[in-house]
């Protein structure tokens, strides 16, 4: 069986990395039918930013392969969060002054990983072929 590789990355998200991350450590190394679960359940903001990311690679996978993938043995590879752009801002404070703060954004890389699907003749003909033998 030959293991197919595909990834997503998702660039600008308006969440810190390290909220972020968090989130991204409660699927990685899952199914991705499981880490679907888990995130529509998970009640932090970044969840929807990692679900978008994981459903990408997912699709990625299933249609830019050459070959048909089993849908049941794709999984999460690896996934990880690393810091975006960051967005200068002021914030009005006392005596007229203004106070700058930095709005931090994330990029989340996920990259999954599929096995091929056997046919069903392909099966029979090789046993055939170990029952002559």
């Amino acid at each position: 069986m030959t293991t197919y590789f595909a990834h997503a990355y998702e660039k600008g998200i308006d969440s810190q990395p390290r909220k972020t991350s968090v989130v991204a450590s409660l699927v990685r190394d899952r199914y991705v039918s499981d880490a679907v679960v888990i995130l529509e359940n998970t009640p932090r903001r970044a969840a929807r930013a990692v679900l978008k990311a994981v459903e990408s690679a997912n699709a990625n996978l299933i249609n830019n392969s050459k070959v048909s993938i089993d849908p049941k043995t794709i999984r999460i590879a690896r996934i990880f969060v690393t810091s975006g752009t960051r967005m200068r801002r002021y914030v009005p404070a006392s005596r007229g002054r203004a106070l700058p703060y930095e709005k931090i954004s994330s990029n989340i890389f996920v990259e999954v990983a599929g096995e091929e699907k056997v046919k069903k003749a392909a099966e029979e003909k090789a046993e055939a072929k170990k029952e002559k033998k």
